[in-house]
């Protein structure tokens, strides 16, 4: 090609009869499903229902700034990028804090592309941004940009498999075949494809979905619950996977209460742990009762059982973990047990939030 172009958090409550906290009024660890290890029933509730969404009860997660309204992004206006999509999460565009000049690779990329090629609005359109006209207005405001240079004429032709186009920030996933899905993993199923003590495992859940090809981004303890990234696209589970990108993952944990003061603070600055030193970026109380504690953690280590060892090392073992957003992608109010595909922007969300 001849130019280039570059293309919060949400909670779930409980499914089943489980509050997750003890917590009379029914508040209970989000996408957490129905768990035998809850302290109340739901009798014991007085018959809450068990659908909703779990912000709805607790006034959810503290919510940052959306992407790109921080000072340093890139305003877009006009008509939404993916705005008729039917399914995934509406997460905006993404903070534009890449330069908008190509890098070296990229500038070799475009001087290898076919003239002949495809013309860029045809392959956003054909990527389901919007429609052609309406891709043609995206490339004439400056919202597009393809190998990391900006495009502005709508008659550049591109070649699919070789350039990177980035709308608003989000990267489209030009290649058909790569697939990506969220999984709620509910408690006592294995993180692996095979068991050989023949426990449930993911590979149970793929195969009523004939996706039997798909890998896991990560692993969730046996007792842990909650979200798993499931995909075909091994670049990008090797980069969400790797500390050097520092995805931030959200947890709700229910520990036996009462903690003492200076607790949440302890963990922020560190605590040392067998294998070295460890800590969370972010520590809030979300709901107190007799006995119960619900706490939302947020860190961006993936060490092994890390949040079950950091709360043993403070003297309140975790009763119930689940994990409820992994980088930009949230639970929601997924059932326990099933799948669903993420959207074009989660995934456009997900490839920029790893460089890609």
């Amino acid at each position: 090609m001849t130019q280039g172009s570059r293309s919060s958090r949400g909670n779930q409550r409980p499914q089943g009869s489980g509050s997750g906290n003890g917590n009379g009024r029914g508040r209970g660890a989000a996408g957490a499903g129905r768990s035998n290890s809850n302290p109340r029933s739901a009798s014991e509730r007085g018959g809450e229902s068990t659908s909703g969404s779990w912000s709805k009860t607790h006034g959810g997660p503290k919510q940052g700034k959306k992407p790109g309204t921080g000072s340093g992004a890139k305003k877009y206006t006009g008509p939404k990028a993916f705005g008729k999509e039917r399914f995934g999460q509406n997460l905006g565009p993404v903070k534009a804090d890449r330069p908008n000049k190509p890098t070296q690779r990229e500038r070799a990329q475009a001087a290898h592309s076919d003239l002949e090629g495809v013309r860029l609005q045809k392959v956003m359109a054909n990527a389901g941004v919007a429609s052609r006209r309406v891709c043609e207005e995206m490339i004439a405001g400056g919202r597009v940009e393809v190998n990391g240079a900006l495009v502005v004429e709508p008659g550049v032709r591109i070649d699919p498999e070789r350039d990177t186009v980035h709308v608003d920030g989000m990267r489209l996933q030009l290649n058909e075949e790569m697939k990506y899905f969220v999984f709620n993993k509910p408690r006592n199923v294995v993180s692996t494809m095979e068991d050989p003590e023949g426990r449930k495992c993911i590979s149970d859940f793929i195969r009523k979905k004939g996706q039997e090809r798909l890998f896991h981004v990560g692993r969730l303890d046996y007792q842990t619950e909650g979200l798993l990234i499931l995909t075909n696209d091994g670049e990008m589970a090797n980069r969400l996977s790797h500390p050097s990108y520092e995805v931030p993952k959200t947890y709700l944990v229910q520990v036996r209460g009462p903690m003492a003061n200076g607790v949440g603070a302890q963990m922020k600055k560190g605590i040392k742990l067998e294998d070295g030193w460890a800590s969370v970026d972010s520590f809030r109380l979300i709901d107190s009762t007799p006995g119960y504690l619900l706490i939302e953690v947020v860190l961006h280590s993936g060490r092994n059982r890390i949040v079950r060892r950091l709360f043993d090392a403070v003297g309140h073992p975790v009763t119930r973990l689940v994990r409820v957003q992994v980088g930009p992608i949230r639970l929601g109010d997924q059932k326990q047990g099933t799948i669903r595909p993420l959207g074009n922007q989660e995934v456009g969300h997900l490839l920029a939030l790893v460089g890609m």
